[in-house]
């Protein structure tokens, strides 16, 4: 998967040409009118809402304790396909001639814009084809064909699969997820409820991929309440919106993977950027570290399985965020925007989140090779109340005395103070400690 995306990141970079003349063109001829407006966000939101769930926006009381000010969560994960996506999906849909509609469409997508055109093709009565990549989670790809679309599988990634759509199959329209104007006016609808549902709103935090749903969603909020702030949040390792920021148009902002893959794209919608570089007050990044331990504070706190990218938001204002202590007696929201995380992809965020909380700490510790070694150092262990979760045996690699082993250790504590504790506890006791850090 890391190679594929470094592929990507390869390619990308003979596009940026390309996109920095579209980008050129829209800021020049579209000074004083966007290609897309409010009535466009406005329109759409009532054209979707008999196939959109109108998402819960609530207040929480754990959250706005960790964080500093009152927080308020938009479950935006919660619909049907589980992300935000579908709110563009269906907009474009509904707005197809009547001869689009019969001959269908054609996207690219590894995951929830693919998942969100099937589900609305399929209640609108709209044949969808879907290429997707081979790295496309099985699981994802198995949806789309349930929803009845037809998949294609093609591409080592997602630009090869946007090639092949676009090449092979002209005659449909294709639609971008996160670039066409009313993908992006379907996305501001979200704005809208979360000036509707948090009246009293001061700062709202957007995730940032392709900058589609910042662009909607600053597009609306600035509209109806220009003083609240709408911040960016992205990843470190994908910082495409800075990226095109600092150069003035979109660029290669690819670094390298994300916990946080649905806001992996290497360069931000052309599109989408001349609507959220007038409008998004500014963008910062968040670590890897962060995103772990955002998905981790939504699961013990809220109760809430939400992928990286839609976690992404809350990170910036968590202690260590690059947001957090900036809003005092502020009130955010924070939009949820995805929850279609693998199960397996699942449990190994969940561990890294807690390595950063340094509650799963990981340390060698040498002992006698006599029988009982390993037996004295667990009850050690467990006399200061932490969990063994994996050790490991290793003789070979010791060079000092032959009567003594390396024991790697992995060990579940309750946080820095009780990792700290053990560490201080066992060396007192004689045993040679070599630390590892997040």
């Amino acid at each position: 998967m890391i190679r594929s995306i470094r592929v990507i990141s390869n390619k990308v970079n003979l596009k940026c040409n390309n996109y920095n003349k579209i980008y050129r063109n829209f800021s020049t001829k579209l000074e004083d009118d966007l290609p897309v407006s409010f009535e466009d966000i406005s329109r759409a939101a009532y054209r979707i809402k008999s196939g959109i769930k109108r998402t819960h926006c609530d207040v929480s009381q754990f959250l706005s304790e960790i964080c500093d000010c009152k927080v308020y969560i938009k479950k935006d994960f919660t619909q049907f396909t589980g992300s935000f996506k579908e709110r563009g999906g269906r907009n474009a849909l509904m707005l197809l001639s009547k001869e689009a509609r019969e001959k269908g469409v054609v996207t690219a997508s590894a995951g929830n814009h693919a998942l969100a055109l099937a589900w609305h093709g399929k209640d609108l009565g709209i044949p969808v084809t879907c290429v997707m990549p081979y790295t496309a989670p099985l699981t994802k790809v198995e949806k789309c064909r349930k929803f009845g679309a037809n998949v294609i599988l093609e591409g080592a990634h997602i630009g090869e699969a946007k090639e092949y759509a676009q090449r092979e199959l002209p005659e449909l329209k294709y639609i971008n997820g996160y670039d066409d104007p009313e993908i992006i006016a379907g996305a501001g609808t979200m704005g809208i409820e979360i000036i509707e549902q948090a009246p009293d709103v001061d700062v709202v935090l957007v995730p940032i991929g392709g900058a589609g749903l910042i662009a909607g969603v600053s597009l609306a909020i600035k509209t109806l309440k220009p003083h609240i702030e709408v911040i960016g949040v992205e990843p470190d390792n994908v910082a495409s919106y800075a990226a095109a920021i600092k150069a003035g148009y979109p660029v290669n902002g690819f670094i390298e993977a994300t916990l946080a893959d649905g806001l992996a794209v290497p360069i931000v919608g052309p599109t989408s950027f001349v609507v959220a570089k007038r409008h998004v007050d500014y963008s910062v990044g968040v670590s890897e570290k962060m995103i772990a331990i955002a998905v981790l504070r939504l699961i013990e706190t809220e109760k809430l399985v939400v992928e990286g990218g839609g976690a992404a938001a809350l990170a910036a204002i968590l202690p260590g965020g690059p947001l957090f202590g900036k809003f005092k007696g502020k009130t955010v929201c924070v939009p949820l925007c995805g929850g279609n995380i693998d199960t397996t992809v699942l449990g190994r965020v969940i561990d890294r989140g807690l390595a950063a909380d340094q509650r799963l700490i990981r340390f060698s510790a040498t002992v006698s090779d006599r029988p009982g070694g390993i037996a004295t150092l667990s009850r050690d262990m467990a006399d200061i109340g932490v969990s063994v979760k994996d050790i490991y045996h290793e003789r070979a690699w010791l060079q000092s005395r032959i009567d003594q082993v390396v024991i790697k250790c992995v060990v579940e504590t309750t946080g820095q103070a009780h990792s700290e504790k053990l560490l201080r506890y066992l060396e007192d006791k004689g045993y040679p400690i070599i630390r590892d850090s997040f």
